[in-house]
């Protein structure tokens, strides 16, 4: 009785997210109420308090997000964008390609979705559209390039997913802690033939719909006009900024340059905003401002679900429904694959966000991994990658609104161009890499 009660709560509880209601105040509610069902009130509660103060998290989030505003104030982010679009109105059909991996490479040093589209699709989408790309391709190459953050140390999942990894295997026999460069130099060849079918398979849709070399729209302006009018010269030193980190952090692990000094997520970034203090000579106090505004944010937006996921989650477990879920999966060890690619996938494609979703997914079933025959990194970061494959063609999602924004379109006209590459993208990562 108690695990039925938790399923119409569940449901209730995707229904909400679809309508778009506060992700935390949902996910929060529907796990104290699955442990108030379940007769354990209080196990909702200590998931909250457990998860406030995961410290490898809080560092790791908090600092890169921290980064990033201080990346958005010195204006660095843009001189990147400006930097590596310079030369791309030469590249004719192979502009579109190139806008999505050129979107994937910046969304590495940028890992907000919808911050990096802004960034990104102010510039490139005017220089597709004047280049006489149909203004949908234009806006779902910017869609489609979005996913390049499964590379970026201050992505939220790849933290997450090391630090289960600590969790689960520590004390086992041969356990070496998995720091989060070493997370994404694992899953790293999957997340870039994410990319590569991505710019493939909407180079493609352009041939078919033949939505390249289409008729100027009146008083739609050239390539070279949009070139003329950009009145900020680039700045190739500040575009160096943004990457700072992910270089110190590669080098960190890879080499042995700084002997037996420990290279931290949180130090990478300080050192990078060190950087940026010196080569733009900005205020280096509104630079600390924006700093831990940043971090505040991060704790609030990016940790808050995180926090919010694990009273889901734990609300799951006290309920049974995890219990019987797992023992399914163990005994249909096939099946594991699909539970963990289409189930976050559709819950991106229906609230607009993966994240929800792929961290629920992995705090409860992921720690489980081995039971059917996976590792954690691999079933973790193939649910995370889901979940962020669903929100690249979800109409509702933040990313795909602000770019239709730019690209003056229809959100469902985008989605329906970067479909096709991402159940392309999705069966490759239920079949290859699971």
């Amino acid at each position: 009785m108690i695990e039925i009660i938790a399923l119409l709560i569940v449901a209730v509880t995707v229904y909400l997210l679809i309508k778009q209601y506060e992700t935390r105040m949902v996910l929060i509610g529907s796990g104290l109420l699955m442990c108030l069902v379940a007769l354990s009130p209080m196990t909702g509660f200590e998931a909250f308090a457990k998860s406030m103060t995961s410290t490898s998290l809080i560092q790791a989030i908090c600092a890169s997000m921290g980064f990033a505003y201080v990346m958005k104030y010195t204006t660095c982010d843009m001189h990147l964008v400006k930097a590596l679009t310079g030369m791309m109105s030469r590249l004719g059909f192979f502009l579109i390609p190139a806008t999505v991996l050129m979107t994937y490479f910046i969304n590495i040093a940028i890992p907000s979705a919808a911050g990096c589209s802004a960034a990104v699709g102010a510039t490139l989408i005017p220089l597709l559209v004047g280049s006489r790309v149909h203004p949908a391709i234009a806006g779902a190459a910017i869609l489609s390039g979005t996913i390049g953050s499964l590379l970026s140390p201050g992505l939220s999942h790849n933290a997450f997913v090391s630090n289960l990894y600590n969790e689960i295997m520590v004390g086992t026999e041969g356990f070496t802690k998995m720091e989060i460069v070493d997370l994404i130099r694992y899953h790293a060849p999957y997340s870039i033939a994410l990319g590569i079918i991505g710019a493939v398979s909407l180079s493609i849709v352009a041939l078919v719909r033949k939505e390249y070399r289409i008729q100027l729209a009146e008083g739609a302006a050239s390539a070279g006009e949009v070139k003329e009018k950009d009145e900020v010269r680039t700045n190739y030193l500040y575009a160096t900024a943004p990457f700072i980190p992910l270089v110190l952090l590669l080098i960190a692990s890879t080499t042995t340059w700084f002997g037996s000094v420990k290279m931290t997520v949180p130090a990478a970034m300080l050192i990078g905003v060190i950087y940026s203090l010196l080569i733009t000579r900005r205020s280096p106090i509104s630079m600390t401002k924006e700093f831990f505004k940043g971090m505040g944010n991060a704790y609030s937006d990016v940790l808050g679900i995180i926090i919010a996921a694990s009273v889901f989650a734990a609300g799951l477990n006290a309920s049974g429904l995890i219990n019987s879920f797992i023992y399914f999966l163990t005994h249909h060890p096939e099946l594991a694959r699909w539970g963990g690619t289409v189930g976050p996938f559709l819950m991106g494609v229906l609230t607009g966000s993966g994240d929800a979703a792929s961290l629920a997914f992995n705090d409860t079933v992921t720690r489980h991994a081995m039971e059917f025959g996976y590792t954690i990194p691999d079933l973790g970061m193939a649910s995370t990658m889901s979940g962020a494959l669903g929100r690249t063609v979800s109409p509702v999602s933040g990313v795909a609104i602000v770019c239709a924004g730019i690209a003056a379109i229809n959100p469902i006209e985008l989605v329906k161009r970067t479909a096709p590459g991402v159940v392309v993208s999705l069966l490759f990562v239920a079949l290859v890499m699971l």
